[in-house]
């Protein structure tokens, strides 16, 4: 299960995700929008993979890959449940799941393989314990979205984390959705997206002590 995490909040004013994402502006305003990653590098969260529910480590990093480089083991990243997958998967993409995501062993590649592909996020109503830990220790933003499954493949979405929400922007022909759905999500500690942003714990590590090295 997802580590426990406090209630959703609206910034400052203690309201519920409900409220927050009714509240929540049009255009978005958060750490990850339309086009742009946690990390601040450009990107196209141009669409939505949507995978079932208990999909496990195994399906993101297949046992018969492991002896090889994260590289190759990325090329064969979900290839039993989404086989075109690795080969459509552009940078910006979200994976969108049904509940229990990532269980099974305490794989990082499974997290890491993701990452390599160039995937902004995964969103879904809970997590695998261990792979919730992993996936922002890699860099790997983590969603916990009790509606996620409303959210139907190939739509695009963008993120304001500030209200906690994602919104569902566009259909998958591309065409305006009006009004945008908006979910709530459950707010992500402030030293994860810390992670989100270095791209990792290693990388704030390292940040950090060249920070305090002056």
């Amino acid at each position: 299960m997802t580590p426990p995490i406090e209630p959703a909040m609206d910034p400052g004013s203690g309201a519920s995700p409900e409220r927050a994402a009714r509240d929540a502006p049009a255009g978005g305003s958060g750490l990850l929008q339309r086009g742009r990653r946690a990390s601040g590098e450009p990107t196209a969260a141009r669409r939505v993979w949507r995978l079932p529910a208990n999909v496990d480590t195994d399906a993101l990093a297949p046992t018969e890959w492991m002896k090889y480089s994260a590289e190759v083991i990325a090329q064969h990243c979900l290839e039993t449940l989404r086989p075109q997958f690795t080969l459509e998967a552009r940078a910006g993409d979200v994976i969108v799941a049904g509940p229990n995501f990532g269980i099974g062993s305490t794989r990082e590649q499974a997290a890491a393989a993701l990452v390599h592909l160039g995937i902004a996020a995964v969103i879904a109503p809970s997590f695998g314990g261990l792979f919730f830990r992993n996936a922002f220790n890699v860099g790997l933003l983590a969603l916990t979205c009790r509606d996620a499954e409303a959210i139907e493949d190939g739509q695009r979405i963008e993120f304001d984390l500030s209200y906690g929400i994602v919104r569902c922007v566009a259909d998958a022909q591309g065409r305006e959705l009006k009004p945008a759905p908006v979910l709530a999500c459950e707010p992500i500690p402030p030293f994860l997206l810390d992670m989100v942003r270095a791209g990792g714990l290693l990388p704030l590590l390292k940040r950090r002590l060249q920070v305090a090295a002056g």
